[in-house]
């Protein structure tokens, strides 16, 4: 018995040494840029322009962390990923980290090898359909053909709320976003669902938005955020970091404009997160101003989500649950201390 409790100890220092071995940190610097995994065209979230430029929430991220990394925003390369390929791209090291709209579940971390660092999005699930359906609610939606994406949670979440109100129902696939749009734009189906931020984006795409409404039926949390892989947790860390970072700065009132005042803060909590005080970069493997070359890169937490999805953006979505948890909402990030 003693043997085998020896070997067993042994087996289990050899993995964690493994996992300790797998520098993510290490290669993204040598290689001279961030290799992040995003979707291939949702408005606000992560889209490319003619010229080839890349903007979003889901983009922004991207760039926080290669800021946080080598203090260029710019040294990032973008892996549009439909949502079938995203989690094989992150365990086979075709990216460093997946910042795609993506739903955190027991499930895929269990079966994809690969961990959540935390929650940049609130979301959940609703309908899109036309005006002239006159629909109030998703509860008279029996009987429609409803058009999702393959390889995401849209299709599980809503066959489990027909089924439950006893609705009848017919399933209109495709595998990209575009070709789901497509669908519904031609008639095949007469209900589009994903997440609710989603199809505040997808619904400027059609010929007449106004035609068409979102239900106020919301049926399932949908947290969404970056995801890496399980083997490395200094990358983990740093990931998870940035965005707690910019979650912390806009509740600390320092963003891009009030940056350099904050730098001469003489308030504890400010002087931690830009790095006068205290040593919280060097466990990362990075510099101490690490958080203050995000927020001067891309903005706090407030100014991405304003600037991309929120009241400054074509989507205009209300910040609701993704609201401070000092202001109604909740979002959260532990201390920098």
């Amino acid at each position: 018995m003693r043997k085998t409790i020896t070997l067993l100890a042994l087996a289990a220092a050899l993995a964690f040494g493994g996992a300790a071995e797998a520098q993510t940190l290490k290669t993204v610097q040598d290689r001279g840029s961030l290799v992040c995994g995003v979707s291939q065209g949702l408005s606000g979230f992560s889209i490319k322009d003619d010229s080839g430029q890349w903007s979003g929430f889901d983009v922004d991220f991207c760039r926080a962390l290669a800021a946080a990394v080598f203090n260029d925003p710019s040294k990032v390369q973008f892996v549009p990923l439909t949502a079938s390929e995203r989690f094989d791209a992150l365990k086979d090291k075709k990216i460093d980290v997946l910042s795609r709209n993506s739903t955190w579940t027991m499930g895929r971390e269990g079966d994809n090898g690969v961990v959540f660092a935390g929650v940049t999005y609130y979301d959940g699930q609703a309908f899109l359909v036309p005006k002239s359906r006159n629909l109030q609610s998703a509860l008279e939606l029996d009987g429609s053909k409803v058009c999702v994406q393959t390889g995401t949670t849209t299709e599980p979440n809503f066959v489990d709320y027909f089924e439950t109100n006893h609705m009848k129902y017919e399933i209109v696939r495709r595998e990209t976003v575009a070709d789901v749009l497509a669908a519904y734009k031609d008639g095949k189906c007469d209900v589009l669902t994903t997440d609710e931020s989603g199809l505040f984006a997808l619904r400027l795409q059609l010929p007449n938005p106004g035609d068409h409404m979102i239900l106020p039926d919301v049926i399932s949390k949908e947290p969404l955020g970056p995801a890496v892989r399980q083997d490395d947790i200094q990358w983990f860390n740093i990931v998870k970091w940035v965005n707690f970072a910019m979650i912390n700065a806009e509740e600390l009132g320092v963003g891009s404009k009030t940056l350099d005042d904050a730098l001469k803060s003489q308030k504890p909590s400010v002087k931690r997160l830009v790095g006068t005080e205290g040593d919280f970069g060097k466990p990362l493997g990075l510099t101490n101003d690490w958080a203050v070359r995000i927020i001067r890169a891309v903005g706090n937490y407030g100014e991405s989500f304003d600037r991309n999805v929120g009241a400054n953006s074509k989507l205009g979505i209300p910040r609701g649950l993704n609201e401070l948890w000092d202001n109604g909402g909740i979002q959260y990030a532990p201390p920098i201390r």
